[in-house]
């Protein structure tokens, strides 16, 4: 219990310490990849993100919602290698309905408040990945499952 407790703990680091993550969807044509400016919630079960109706990512998951966020700590630099801590979030992917949109925004825009005349433009659908599993890797080869249902 306690290791599930520090693995959570990181994921919380994570969600909270950085701002942009690579998210990956699948289409006809196969993987797609791109960065996306995140928030999550209080406990990390649903990430947010938003994203023009017209992109390949919006296009993807309109036809397959399950998503991959992958989210790290690395600085770029040699010592990343062993000290970086990376996860990768594994979800399904709804856009937010319109009921809980406002609630959303304000808190999207409390970690990018830069992001306002974007995220609230007609064109853009702000998303929720409802995270199932994540698997934090630390030291580059300690890989943890923690199952967030």
């Amino acid at each position: 219990m306690e290791r599930k407790q520090e693995i959570l703990g990181q994921i919380k680091q994570l969600c909270s310490g950085q701002r942009y993550a690579v998210l990956s969807t699948l289409g006809d044509s196969g993987p797609y990849a791109s960065l996306v400016a995140f928030q999550a919630d209080e406990d990390c079960k649903h990430l947010y993100f938003a994203t023009p109706r017209s992109t390949r990512k919006f296009v993807h998951m309109s036809g397959e919602q399950r998503v991959a966020l992958l989210i790290d700590n690395r600085s770029n630099a040699s010592g990343d290698t062993f000290s970086a801590v990376g996860m990768t979030a594994l979800g399904v992917a709804e856009e937010v309905p319109s009921d809980k949109l406002d609630e959303v925004i304000n808190n999207y825009l409390g970690k990018h408040p830069h992001m306002k005349q974007f995220v609230t433009s007609e064109n853009v659908a702000l998303m929720k990945v409802r995270v199932n599993m994540c698997y934090v890797v630390n030291r580059f080869q300690e890989v943890f499952e923690l199952d967030m249902q």
